[in-house]
């Protein structure tokens, strides 16, 4: 599950730069200038992937592939490898009680992991992927 995301960065009027995301309309935001706007781009993605794609038990949206170019906006890895775990949980109708008996913890255990502010270990987070079948894999790329 590779979740960077395309971003649109559009000056406005006033002055700030405008960030929005076609593959996930919620993430929208606007900063001083394009620096900005991209920090304050990955904080809103992360929020409505959390709000408005978990809490509602929605399929996590497939980032579409950037125009040429075009800028992108990376889920970071804490929080991808949560949304991992929930649309894994979701691909093969397992509940957060079930998980947590497959990972013999306490069903707050597998409520804390799916939580997006929770500083969750990865080690838990790649447990959980084993237990529905996934394998986590890191990626690490040079930036420009």
């Amino acid at each position: 599950m590779h979740l960077e995301y395309p971003v649109t960065l559009r000056p406005l009027k006033n002055g700030t730069v405008m960030a929005k995301f076609v593959d996930v309309p919620e993430a929208l935001t606007c900063g001083g200038d394009e620096k900005e706007a991209l920090h304050l781009a990955q904080e809103a993605l992360v929020l409505a992937l959390a709000e408005g794609y978990m809490a509602v038990r929605r399929n996590v949206p497939k980032p579409s592939k950037p125009k040429r170019e075009q800028r992108t906006v990376a889920v970071p890895p804490l929080v991808a490898a949560k949304l991992a775990v929930y649309q894994a949980m979701l691909e093969e109708g397992v509940t957060q009680v079930e998980l947590a008996a497959r990972l013999h913890q306490d069903d707050r255990q597998v409520r804390r992991l799916l939580d997006v502010k929770h500083r969750s270990r990865l080690d838990m987070l790649d447990q959980a992927l084993k237990a529905l079948g996934r394998q986590m894999v890191l990626e690490v790329k040079r930036v420009a």
